[in-house]
């Protein structure tokens, strides 16, 4: 038996005698079949015709005598010169497209087709996992896109999500692994219910929490998610000693605080994420309004994650050159406050929830950011030692990330204003610490 594909009929064009010769038990694919109508090639079954007469089995001239065909070579119809016919074109392997159909498969040629190695991303070949498992808790909509994100990066072995909702996290992370072959990686994804099920990770994101909904501060969840978050935080230390936690839960300033004092890790492997989703959102606001690429905007978001928010507009840029040269005062203003209160304007359009594409998105990217040792200054809530004149607590500052976390806080030369904007929101963050530490102790 004899598979033949497109490649069969595009040789047979190629002759006078526009036939396609196979045998009685040959398998033309539906494709050739119709590739062979929109060439106008005649399928045989047997020998080309002649006079009308039965089809015979058919055979190849070599010299004088006629010789049979082996029943698997194709046979094709070609001119004749000085008694001589051409041999048969060979064939194999048929066109691969066939065995993405699931037709028939002749023993002889499927090894060749079914048993490839597998292929990996050409910018990522599969030896190159930097980081065995990061674990992501809380499977909502921020959960699910950082795990999808860090999946899609493939330098890590195994992305593991966890969430008490039974077969949410495994629903999910069965989902993200029939998108493999689609997004080109092969970084493993699962999902459970408990922490401790996940396995020893190099990095932990914290996503479980309340959502705001419309009308709520980050602070009105202050005390709801202290609750869950710390009990996270003292978790993953638990499981994974030598872990880096990332937490994106809100409030975010005072849930990363509430977080190293849980878990009781080394300030610096105890990370918020804020910078690095509002200096997205503030360069994407800014991109609209001067119609510039995003990539094109340099700025980094300072502060709090909220009210106290800073953009040192003197470390902004649009292409090279500084923002306040670019935009007028007032709509450098107004682009300042949008990108502030953006969370809130996605929480009062969706009606329900809050953001989650850019939150998820931002989250990942600080992962990635410490597990390749980029080395780029990046917004990170961190605790400060001194750093722009901040004696202690944590705040958002331009920092450097690495594999242990958080490599460096970068001093930039902040304009005077700005500086004590970051410090003004450093000492309004230990204020609401210090609330929530007495709210803690007397629950």
């Amino acid at each position: 038996m004899t598979v033949f594909g497109v490649d069969a009929v595009e040789a047979a064009t190629e002759s006078t005698v526009a036939e396609l010769v196979v045998g009685p038990k040959d398998i033309v694919t539906p494709l050739a079949r119709e590739r062979a109508r929109e060439r106008g090639i005649t399928i045989i079954v047997g020998s080309p015709r002649s006079g009308g007469g039965t089809p015979t089995p058919p055979t190849v001239r070599n010299g004088s005598a006629p010789t049979p065909v082996p029943p698997e070579a194709p046979a094709f119809r070609r001119p004749r010169s000085n008694g001589f016919q051409a041999p048969p074109r060979p064939l194999r392997p048929p066109a691969p497209a066939l065995y993405r159909r699931g037709a028939p498969l002749d023993p002889a040629v499927a090894p060749a087709v079914l048993h490839r190695p597998r292929s990996t991303p050409p910018s990522q070949p599969a030896s190159s996992k930097s980081v065995h498992r990061v674990v992501v808790v809380g499977a909502g909509h921020v959960g699910m896109i950082t795990a999808m994100k860090l999946a899609e990066a493939n330098i890590i072995e195994e992305v593991v999500l966890v969430d008490i909702a039974d077969g949410l996290a495994a629903g999910i992370a069965l989902d993200l692994t029939h998108s493999t072959a689609l997004l080109g990686f092969d970084t493993k994804v699962r999902g459970v219910t408990r922490l401790a099920d996940a396995g020893v990770a190099d990095y932990v994101v914290i996503t479980a929490g309340r959502a705001r909904q419309p009308g709520m501060s980050r602070t009105d969840l202050v005390e709801v998610n202290a609750g869950i978050v710390g009990g996270l935080a003292r978790d993953a230390a638990a499981v994974s000693p030598n872990t880096v936690l990332l937490i994106v839960t809100n409030p975010l300033d005072e849930m990363t605080h509430h977080a190293w004092q849980a878990a009781g890790l080394p300030a610096e492997r105890v990370i918020g994420m804020a910078g690095v989703l509002d200096s997205s959102r503030f360069q994407a606001l800014t991109g609209l309004a001067t119609q510039s690429a995003p990539s094109d905007i340099t700025a980094l978001a300072l502060g709090s994650h909220g009210d106290e928010m800073v953009i040192p507009l003197s470390q902004a840029r649009v292409a090279g050159t500084s923002i306040t040269q670019t935009l007028p005062q007032g709509a450098v203003t107004a682009l300042v406050d949008r990108a502030r209160n953006s969370g809130a304007e996605v929480v009062g359009l969706l009606k329900s929830g809050s953001a989650f594409f850019a939150p998820g998105a931002s989250a990942a990217r600080m992962v990635l950011a410490m597990a390749t040792e980029s080395d780029e200054v990046i917004a990170a809530t961190v605790r400060a030692r001194g750093q722009y004149g901040i004696s202690d607590g944590y705040v958002g500052l331009p920092t450097k990330l690495g594999r242990g976390g958080l490599k460096e806080i970068v001093e930039l030369p902040l304009a005077e204003d700005e500086l004590a904007a970051v410090r003004t929101a450093a000492a309004r963050i230990s204020e609401r610490v210090s609330v929530l530490e007495k709210a803690t102790v007397a629950s």
